[in-house]
C-alpha cells in the first residue's frame, strides 16, 4: 500500500478573480518525483466544502495531511475581513477526522509563521518554499529520525517551545504539473492559469512580503520545462493565456529574454502577462516580449510623485514611469498602474503630484489603494511602530493600515475622477462590470482594457 499526503489549499478568496493553486501544484510535482513511492491527493477549498474534505479524509486516511494558506485577508482597506478564523474551521474538520500530522504551510503562513503556529497548533510547519522541506521531513518522520535540522521548519522542542530553523538554501530546479481537475474551472472562472518563471526579490520596498516568503535571492526556474508546460496546456486544453506569477517579471532580463525566444521558436499562440517594475526594459526587450505575446503589463508603479516613490524605497521616478508606459503602447501592450494613496509619507503636496501626473500617461488605467496594509518583518511596521499606529506587540493578523494623517481620504475618489482617467478603486462597481466580460461574455485574460480608458 502507497504512503499518502493529503495536500490542502486553504484559499477561498476570489476577488478579482479566483487563483489557481500555482504553489499547490509546484508541491505535489517535487513530492511525487522525490517520493516514488507516496500517493499525493489534493483538496481545494476555493470549489470544496468542509463536509466534502471530512469526507476525503475519512474515505483516504492519509497519513500526513499538508495545509498551504496563501492569504491573511484581502489586503483592502475597505473591507478589512479577515480569513483566519476560516482556516481555524479547517484546521479542526482535519483533526475531528484524523490524527495523522498537520503540516502548515504557504505565503500567508510564512509572513505570520510564529503567531499562526500557536493559534492553529498544527504538528510542523515550513516557513517559505516547501518542496525540499517538506520531503525531507516526511523521509524523517517514516524513517523515525531526526528533524531539528530541516531548514524553514517549525516544531515544539520537548520543553514545548516553538522552534524554527532559519533557511540558507532555496530549490533551484523545480517543475509544475497542471491538476486536470483543476484546469477547467480556473479557466472558465477566471480566464487564465498561473504559472512561476523565477523566485525570490531583491528591492526593499517598505511594505512588501514578498522578500519574507520568497528570499532575496532570486532563482529562475528551468525556461525549457516552463515552455513544455505552456505548450501542453495549449496543445492538451487548449489553454491560450497565462500569467507569470513572479513578484517582479522584469529582473533577470537575461533570463526573460531567453524564455521569449524559446516561446517564439516554439510558434506556441499563447497571450500572457506579468506584475513589471516600471524600470528595468527596453525597446528591444518589449519588443521581445510582445512578438512572444505579452498583451497586458501590471505596473507595481504605487505613486506618481518623486517624493512618494521615495518614501516607499522604489528605485525609479516618474519620469520612468512615463517613458516606459509610453513604451508599452508603441507596442500596443495593454498596461496598469498599481497605485498606494495615502501611504507612509502622503502629503496633500505629493497626492496633487500624483494627479497631475496621472493626466500625461494614456489609454491607461489605475488600480489605487487606499493606505498600507502592515506586514510584520517589514520596515513600515517600524515606522508605524515609532509613530504610534501600532503597538510593538501586535501580531498584525488582524488587518492593520498605514493611513497617512496628513491627507483628506474623503476627496480621493473626487479628485481622482477630475483627471479625465480610469480610476478602479476597490470598492467601485466596475470590479463586477470586468467579472460580467468574464463569465457571460467569455473574455478570457486580464480584461480591464475593455474599461473607458481615456
Amino acid at each position: 500500500m502507497p504512503k499518502k499526503i493529503l495536500l490542502i489549499s486553504a484559499n477561498r478568496h476570489r476577488a478579482p478573480y479566483p487563483i489557481y493553486p500555482i504553489g499547490l501544484s509546484y508541491l505535489s510535482t517535487y513530492l511525487k518525483k522525490e517520493l516514488e513511492d507516496y500517493d499525493v491527493l489534493t483538496f481545494d477549498m476555493n470549489f470544496g466544502t468542509l463536509e466534502e474534505l471530512g469526507a476525503l479524509i475519512d474515505a483516504q486516511q492519509p497519513g500526513y495531511i499538508g495545509l498551504s494558506l496563501r492569504n491573511i485577508d484581502g489586503a483592502n482597506s475597505f473591507d478589512r475581513t479577515g480569513f483566519v478564523e476560516g482556516y481555524e474551521s479547517i484546521t479542526r474538520q482535519i483533526r475531528r477526522h484524523s490524527r495523522s500530522p498537520l503540516i502548515l504551510g504557504g505565503a500567508g503562513f510564512s509572513v505570520y509563521a510564529p503567531t499562526l503556529f500557536n493559534l492553529l497548533q498544527p504538528d510542523f510547519a515550513i516557513k517559505g518554499e516547501g518542496e525540499k522541506a517538506l520531503v525531507e521531513l516526511l523521509t524523517a518522520l517514516d524513517g523515525n529520525a531526526g528533524y531539528e535540522h530541516i531548514e524553514g521548519l517549525l516544531y515544539k522542542n520537548k520543553e514545548g517551545a516553538v522552534v524554527f530553523n532559519r533557511r540558507r538554501e532555496f530549490a533551484r530546479k523545480l517543475s509544475v504539473d497542471f491538476d486536470d481537475r483543476l484546469i477547467d474551472y480556473y479557466w472558465e472562472h477566471s480566464g487564465m492559469l498561473n504559472i512561476q518563471t523565477k523566485r525570490g526579490c531583491y528591492y526593499k520596498c517598505i511594505y512588501c512580503s514578498y522578500p519574507l516568503i520568497e528570499g532575496v535571492c532570486v532563482r529562475c526556474l528551468d525556461s525549457d520545462e516552463i515552455v513544455e508546460n505552456l505548450e501542453k496546456l495549449s496543445k492538451e486544453k487548449g489553454i491560450d493565456y497565462v500569467f507569470f506569477t513572479d513578484s517582479i517579471f522584469n529582473i533577470k532580463n537575461d533570463y526573460n529574454v531567453a524564455l521569449a525566444e524559446k516561446i517564439i521558436r516554439k510558434n506556441l499562440r499563447i497571450r500572457w502577462a506579468a506584475y513589471f517594475s516600471p524600470s528595468n526594459i527596453s525597446n528591444e526587450e518589449m519588443a521581445l516580449y510582445k512578438r512572444s505575446g505579452l498583451s497586458h503589463i501590471e505596473f507595481g508603479t504605487e505613486s506618481f510623485s518623486d517624493t512618494q516613490l521615495a518614501n516607499y524605497g522604489k528605485r525609479f521616478t516618474f519620469d520612468t514611469v512615463l517613458k516606459t508606459s509610453e513604451l508599452a503602447l508603441k507596442h500596443n501592450v495593454f498596461y496598469a498602474h498599481f497605485l498606494i494613496l495615502g501611504g507612509y509619507g502622503e502629503t496633500e503636496k505629493t497626492l496633487e503630484e500624483t494627479f497631475e501626473n496621472a493626466k500625461k500617461l494614456r489609454y491607461t488605467v489605475m488600480f489605487p489603494f487606499v493606505g498600507m496594509r502592515i506586514y510584520p518583518g517589514t520596515m513600515l511596521q517600524q515606522h508605524a511602530i515609532r509613530e504610534g499606529v501600532i503597538s510593538e506587540n501586535d501580531t498584525l493578523l488582524e488587518p492593520a493600515y498605514y493611513i497617512s494623517k496628513n491627507f483628506d481620504p474623503a476627496t480621493l475618489k473626487e479628485r481622482a475622477r477630475a483627471t479625465g482617467k480610469a480610476w478602479i478603486f476597490a470598492d467601485d462597481v466596475q470590479n463586477e462590470e470586468i467579472e460580467r466580460f468574464r463569465m457571460k461574455r467569455k473574455k478570457k485574460g486580464l480584461i480591464w482594457e475593455y474599461l473607458r480608458l481615456p
